[in-house]
């Protein structure tokens, strides 16, 4: 399996895995952003200055660190790139979906 086949490409949704193997983290890097999608992303290690060095550089919606798809209504869900328009859950997403007027007036005349 290669990056440049359509398993490699794609969104896919369902009980897959695409493995890529690869030889330093700017590679690894690299290989997870050259994508036209960027809904989530995975980084497992006990190194915190790598960590936070790689969740800042993946261009996704969210990066789950030593775990995966761990969710809460609190925390704004969505992607980047063509993974997604904006983000669902969350206070931050409800403002999305309302539209605010002021309206001002004199109750004695």
């Amino acid at each position: 399996m290669t990056p440049d086949m359509r398993i490699g490409r794609e969104e896919i949704f369902g009980p897959v895995l695409s493995v890529f193997g690869f030889d330093s983290e700017e590679q690894a890097i690299a290989l997870a952003n050259d994508s036209d999608f960027g809904l989530a992303a995975g980084v497992w290690s006990q190194d915190i200055d790598r960590i936070m060095r790689v969740s800042r550089r993946l261009q996704s919606g969210q990066v789950y660190v030593n775990n995966w798809a761990g969710i809460d209504q609190t925390v704004p869900f969505g992607g980047v790139k063509q993974s997604g328009n904006g983000r669902d859950k969350s206070l931050h997403a409800q403002e999305k979906y309302c539209e605010v007027k002021t309206v001002w007036m004199s109750l004695s005349v």
